[in-house]
């Protein structure tokens, strides 16, 4: 085929070899997991999240992903694990100074050094650029360095003063083996939460029925009991009619109390009736027979109206 002009064909040209397979770039996946936020792929701005697992994400991101999971997303594999925000944790990040960040090449005409880290250790100093392994508190957020935890041993923070263990430390963008870690740690303590809840409520309602039945203890059991109380409480009634009767008395002692009091109870007496009154004093009120007038003696109403002149 061809080769008219003196050339010869080598051997890569005519049979086609196996495919090499294609290397990622290691300072590109670096950026991508320590620049870039893993569910949205945007650049990590403040305030930064982590979650369990010791994957770094934009705390807006996580939110608008919470409200709305039905929406597409590239990436949600990779949030499938966080139930609210209660599984992630606002980092205590430590500012690089000799990072200045976009605002010095807005125009592009600077260099940009693509390797500098925004935030470093804030004991060794080291960049958090993915070079040198980086852990987190899970109890206040701060973010130190594995250098700076081996050389300096301690219980407290070195940000904050605040105490923790090592089962609060996490990595950030761990390998393979240390996510499973990650993971099967975050299954065991979902798992304690769960059962501890389940026996918290199991203690509630004990507590309810132990309650229930005490109440229901204090009330008479037995007919013959209630039978007697209400005789006693009917004869105590009945000895001490002469007395105003209060809330407790009974149906009974209502109805004799209200046969003993009289006819003018629960009506108003005329007070022309009463007969230890004298005639001077009945004549003062409109009852009277003196007050009372004849047809002839009433006037009639006129209307008129109301201007004077």
């Amino acid at each position: 085929m061809g080769c008219d002009g003196g050339t010869i064909p080598k051997r890569h040209e005519l049979v086609k070899g196996p495919k090499k397979v294609e290397k990622v770039d290691k300072n590109a996946e670096l950026a991508a997991k320590w620049k870039y936020c893993a569910l949205s792929q945007e650049k990590l701005k403040r305030p930064i999240v982590a979650c369990e697992l010791g994957r770094l994400y934009n705390k807006d991101a996580i939110i608008e992903y919470l409200l709305d999971k039905s929406a597409e997303r590239p990436n949600t594999e990779v949030v499938a694990h966080i139930r609210s925000l209660k599984d992630v944790k606002e980092l205590n990040l430590t500012d690089n100074p000799a990072w200045e960040g976009e605002r010095r090449n807005i125009k592009g005409d600077c260099y940009e050094d693509m390797h500098l880290a925004m935030f470093i250790c804030p004991v060794v100093g080291l960049e958090m650029s993915g070079k040198h392994k980086f852990f987190f508190l899970q109890t206040c957020g701060c973010v130190f360095s594995e250098r700076a935890l081996r050389e300096v041993k301690t219980v407290i923070c070195h940000k904050c003063g605040d105490p923790f263990q090592e089962e609060d430390l996490v990595v950030l963008n761990g390998t393979k083996e240390e996510v499973e870690t990650l993971q099967k740690a975050m299954e065991e303590r979902r798992s304690k939460a769960k059962t501890a809840k389940k026996s918290k409520k199991s203690k509630d309602t004990k507590v309810s029925k132990t309650q229930d039945s005490a109440e229901s203890c204090k009330l008479p059991q037995n007919p013959s009991e209630s039978k007697s109380a209400s005789e006693n409480g009917e004869g105590s009634s009945g000895s001490s009619s002469d007395s105003a009767p209060g809330p407790s008395t009974s149906g009974e002692s209502l109805k004799t109390l209200k046969a003993t009091a009289g006819p003018f109870t629960g009506s108003k007496r005329s007070i022309q009736d009463m007969k230890d009154k004298s005639e001077a004093f009945k004549s003062l009120f409109t009852s009277h027979s003196s007050a009372k007038r004849t047809k002839d003696q009433t006037s009639n109403w006129v209307t008129h109206t109301p201007y004077h002149f």
